[in-house]
């Protein structure tokens, strides 16, 4: 049934030797079952941009694939993933804004009656909980740094000692924190950064938790180099944080090695989904920490990576949806599918409704 790769969930936090490399690599093919799909028949284009529509071709709109990716996904357990930012909400200047519209929260909301689904964010994890305010579905915060997910036995000692864990009050869910350890120094961090940006007008800084991030979207031009250089001179004296960089972000993080793909493979494996052969994962995110999600997907052999985004950009999404309007169709169109399915008790009945 198309790509299938032996796939190992027992993923663990370890130290890397050196700075992350965040840049993405595409053009693969990707085929998600043993049906190939001809791109050139289910474009919807969105833009009049020739460079645009060319990408397009190699990463057709999942509005237009839909009824060929549903197809697919018959007789599959669909567990939804999305990032936060750019993806639910807006981008926009400040970060403490970036709300999601009532009818984005009401289709989220939806989805999850009917698929696992699991926001996976850079923002803290009670930060994304307090602007999705949603009971129904997993949060991820941090990267993937920070998971409330259902609670299972670890698989071995080594999983143990690299994972920081705890019960909820009701017994019910695990906090998962393999970035626990380095909590110390993120704070000492956090308080200088803080110190040494604050004369640059502009620069905010966010404490996720598990890492820390410098927006510098109100920052003037000629001021980003100076900001730029003062986070990378304090990191200098702390060996074990790297840096990364985002939408109008640097992103200060430990160097374990854990991302949003691990993040993924973690929670289908929590949420007793780790049958790559039944399961069909779709993660949508627009950010280069969305790339990781997308590599696990594919390295999964099936699944449906989809980037949001506006402008033509390397990337390991099969699939693409313009903006966070076209994402909340897509929301809608997949629950109102699943809902009205005539013979969803029959056909569906392994899907994993929740």
């Amino acid at each position: 049934m198309g790509l299938q790769k032996p796939h190992s969930h027992k993923q663990k936090a370890q130290p890397i030797t050196g700075p992350k490399n965040d840049e993405n690599n595409g053009g693969d093919c990707f085929i998600t079952s043993n049906l190939l799909i001809n791109p050139l028949s289910i474009i919807t284009p969105v833009s009049s941009d020739s460079a645009y529509n060319s990408w397009l071709l190699e990463h057709p709109s999942a509005l237009g694939s839909f009824d060929r990716m549903i197809k697919m996904a018959r007789g599959k357990r669909i567990v939804v993933f999305l990032d936060y930012d750019g993806t639910l909400s807006p981008i926009v200047n400040d970060p403490d804004r970036a709300f999601m519209s009532d009818e984005m929260r009401a289709a989220v909301r939806e989805v999850a009656k009917y698929f696992p689904t699991a926001i996976i964010s850079g923002r803290s994890r009670d930060k994304v909980k307090e602007f999705v305010q949603l009971s129904n579905v997993y949060y991820a915060g941090s990267h993937g740094m920070d998971i409330m997910a259902p609670a299972r036995p670890l698989k071995s000692s080594g999983e143990a000692k690299h994972h920081a864990i705890s019960i909820d009050k009701k017994g019910n869910d695990v906090l998962f924190q393999p970035a626990q350890k380095f909590m110390p120094a993120i704070q000492e961090i956090l308080a200088l950064l803080e110190e040494k940006t604050g004369n640059i007008q502009g620069a905010k800084i966010e404490d996720n938790r598990f890492c820390i991030s410098v927006h510098y979207r109100r920052v003037r031009e000629e001021d980003y180099g100076i900001l730029e250089e003062k986070v990378k001179s304090l990191l200098q004296n702390y060996p074990d944080f790297h840096l990364t960089t985002g939408k109008k972000v640097l992103e200060v993080r430990p160097s374990i090695e854990w991302n949003k793909g691990h993040a993924l493979d973690y929670l289908l494996d929590t949420l007793g989904f780790s049958n790559s052969s039944e399961v069909l994962p779709l993660y949508i995110g627009d950010d280069r920490t969305d790339e990781d999600a997308f590599k696990a997907i594919r390295s999964r052999g099936q699944g449906f990576p989809i980037i949001v985004s506006t402008i033509p950009k390397e990337t390991k999404a099969s699939h693409s949806l313009h903006d966070p309007s076209e994402v909340l169709t897509f929301l809608l169109r997949l629950a109102r599918w699943r809902k009205g399915s005539s013979t969803s008790r029959s056909t569906f009945s392994n899907l994993g409704s929740w």
